[in-house]
């Protein structure tokens, strides 16, 4: 009788990096992105794999690509974003031209539904409010102000307004995963009317927001709640 070949079940290999590992990866990360103009007054701390970007941006778009550029290094769990953005004295503006030219920005990037959307600018501070029926839509608001000569800061209080059930809804985001190559890893997509939260794991930050921005991109979708772990 012969004897049955014995097989061996590996357990796979999980890659932890050190915090001054991730700390120097995300520096390298920060000289390097095209998109950023200066980021040496940019001090970057990590505890746990939780990165803290704090010191002084020139612009608010500084600001927001500093912390894209943190979340792709690998071993980046959490981000807190502390930096401040310091106007050189040539960008200082008057709150209405920096509103104006912010509504004439999200005219251009939105034609059909720029009327829906309110911006309301104090300090350089602009806060974009109204509805639109597409999360792009919202995100594309934003985007059409953040270069924005004169802006310190932007909160987007936009609300989604939606037309589709919520199982469409959970469809459409299974089929986004799919195309991604989510399907093999556990992922669980739960829906509140037009509320989706995700939950389940996977392997990095870029992975994490890859699934949100997936669940985003279905149409009706208000709120995306990620309660997605990245795996150590």
């Amino acid at each position: 009788m012969s004897k049955r070949p014995q097989v061996q079940t590996l357990s796979p290999i999980v890659l932890v990096r050190s915090d001054a590992e991730i700390k120097r990866d995300v520096e390298d990360e920060l000289r390097w992105d095209p998109e950023l103009s200066d980021p040496t007054d940019i001090a970057v701390t990590v505890r746990d794999g939780v990165v803290t970007l704090a010191g002084f941006a020139k612009r608010y778009a500084d600001k927001y690509e500093a912390e894209w550029a943190a979340k792709r290094v690998q071993g980046v769990v959490g981000l807190a974003n502390d930096i401040y953005v310091r106007l050189p004295e040539s960008d200082e503006r008057p709150d209405p031209e920096v509103a104006r030219d912010a509504a004439a920005s999200i005219k251009l990037q939105l034609p059909d539904t720029w009327d829906s959307i309110k911006v309301i600018v104090r300090r350089g501070w602009i806060t974009l409010e109204g509805y639109v029926e597409w999360h792009y839509q919202r995100q594309a608001a934003e985007r059409a102000v953040r270069q924005i000569r004169g802006v310190r800061e932007v909160t987007n209080w936009i609300s989604i307004r939606p037309k589709v059930s919520p199982s469409e809804i959970r469809r459409k985001i299974n089929e986004a995963l799919r195309r991604a190559r989510f399907d093999a890893r556990p992922i669980t997509i739960e829906t509140a009317g037009d509320e989706v939260i995700l939950k389940g794991t996977v392997r990095s930050w870029a992975e994490y927001e890859e699934a949100e921005k997936a669940a985003w991109s279905a149409p009706g979708v208000a709120n995306v709640t990620n309660e997605l772990m990245v795996a150590a």
